[in-house]
C-alpha cells in the first residue's frame, strides 16, 4: 500500500514533523490553503538557557492569501542575522552545533520570496541530513477540486495513494465516512517520543528539530520514531477482505 502524509509547511519544525515525513512513501506540502496567523508556518520554538524563545520569520500576513502566496517581509530588518544569533546563543555549547547551524544556513540562503519556499527548502535540507528519502510534492501542482475532506480525497486519488496519514488534531474535522466510501485507509499519527540528551535543564520536546541535531548529530534519525503505533480510524478494505 502507498501511504501519503499531507500537512502544511512549517519553519524549522519539531522532530515529530520529520517522523511524519519518514512514515510515508509520499509527503505533500499542503500550502495552497489559507494562511493562518499565529501558527507554525512562520515560527518555531528554540530552547535556550533562560527558557524557550521564538524564532519568527516576518511575513506579510493576510488570511486572504494561501500559505504559498504569503511573502516574507523585507522591511523588518535582517531576520536571518537575528535567528543565527539566537540559535548560536541557545545551541553553541552542544556537541554537534556546527551540523545544526550548517543545515539551517543551507535552508535559508538565497533569495526566498514566500514563507512556503523558505520552509520547503529548509525541510529538504533537514531531510537530507537525517537521511529521509520520502518523495515530496506540492498540493498546488494538482489542481484540486472541492474543499475539506473531499479535497483531500481528490489529492489522494491523484497520488494513487490508498492510505492517508493525518496529524492527530485533524480528527475533529475529518469526515471519516468519506474515507470509507472512497476505500482509503485513514490513520492518525502518533507523537510519542523518548527524551534525548539536551542542554539547559529539564527536557523540552516541543522545540525545533535543530535542537535534536545539535545535541545528537547523525544519531538524530534514531530519535525520530514514535514509541506508539498510529491510530487506524478507517481500515483498508483490503485488510477487511483478508481478515474475512
Amino acid at each position: 500500500m502507498t501511504r501519503a502524509a499531507i500537512i502544511q509547511s512549517s519553519y524549522v519544525p519539531w522532530r515529530g514533523y520529520f517522523d511524519f515525513i519518514r512514515s510515508a512513501e509520499i509527503f505533500v506540502y499542503y500550502d495552497d490553503v489559507q494562511y493562518s496567523t499565529g501558527s507554525w508556518r512562520n515560527r518555531n520554538r528554540l530552547k535556550a538557557k533562560a527558557g524557550p524563545r521564538w524564532l519568527t520569520v516576518p511575513v506579510h500576513a493576510s488570511v486572504s492569501n494561501a500559505i504559498d502566496e504569503t511573502a516574507i517581509a523585507r522591511s523588518n530588518g535582517d531576520w536571518r542575522t537575528k535567528h543565527r544569533r539566537q540559535i548560536e546563543q541557545a545551541l553553541a555549547p552542544a556537541k554537534f552545533f556546527d551540523d545544526a547551524i550548517r543545515v539551517w544556513h543551507t535552508g535559508v540562503a538565497g533569495d526566498l520570496a514566500s514563507i512556503s519556499e523558505l520552509n520547503i527548502r529548509l525541510t529538504h535540507a533537514i531531510n537530507e541530513y537525517l537521511g529521509i528519502a520520502t518523495r515530496t510534492v506540492k498540493s498546488r501542482d494538482f489542481q484540486l477540486a472541492g474543499s475539506g475532506t473531499t479535497r483531500l480525497i481528490d489529492l489522494l486519488r491523484k497520488l494513487r495513494a490508498d492510505v492517508y496519514l493525518s496529524g492527530p488534531t485533524a480528527k475533529g474535522y475529518i469526515d471519516e465516512d468519506e474515507f470509507r466510501a472512497a476505500g482509503i485507509q485513514l490513520e492518525y499519527k502518533s507523537y510519542d517520543y523518548a527524551p534525548y540528551p539536551q542542554l539547559w535543564g529539564a527536557f523540552e520536546g516541543a522545540v525545533t528539530v535543530l535542537d535534536l541535531i545539535a545535541n545528537t548529530g547523525r544519531d538524530a534519525f534514531r530519535h525520530l520514531a514514535s514509541r506508539s503505533p498510529n491510530l487506524v480510524a478507517v481500515p483498508s478494505p483490503r485488510a477487511s477482505e483478508s481478515a474475512a
